[in-house]
């Protein structure tokens, strides 16, 4: 394990007390602890190399009322099944849909399916959430 370091941050009394209540309640024992989390998350997403293995949660809202709509999102699955883990499907409302979708692969493919389920029409909202099991992030 690297040796720690320590240093100063100077932040407004406001923003530190959020960071304090938000922190607390997520049960970390200390700001140190919070703030190397950050740090890997950031690094994480900005060191990532295309070509690198990651898995992912793609999660989406959609009107089902579209037409042709479901179909076209199981076939962009079929299509990649390759990358498809999971998937869960929710009934919101009367409207409404949500899908959980469970990744795994290069982060450009990933990426690319992730980018054309969001893209079509009738997805409200659609999010990818993603992490690498490929790098130490103890030390970076």
């Amino acid at each position: 394990m690297d040796a720690l370091k320590r240093f100063g941050i100077s932040l407004p009394a406001g923003l530190l007390n959020r960071f304090d209540r938000e922190i607390t309640e997520k049960g970390y024992q200390n700001r140190s602890e919070a703030f190397r989390d950050l740090i890997r998350q950031y690094l994480v997403k900005r060191d990532l190399d295309k070509n690198e293995e990651i898995v992912g949660v793609l999660s989406l809202v959609y009107d089902h009322h579209v037409p042709s709509l479901s179909n076209h999102l199981n076939d962009l699955q079929h299509n990649y099944h390759e990358h498809i883990l999971s998937n869960t499907h929710i009934h919101l409302d009367h409207q409404n849909c949500l899908e959980v979708i469970i990744l795994k692969g290069r982060y450009s493919d990933v990426k690319r399916l992730s980018d054309r389920i969001i893209g079509t029409r009738g997805v409200k909202h659609g999010d990818l959430s993603f992490t690498s099991t490929g790098k130490n992030l103890t030390g970076v």
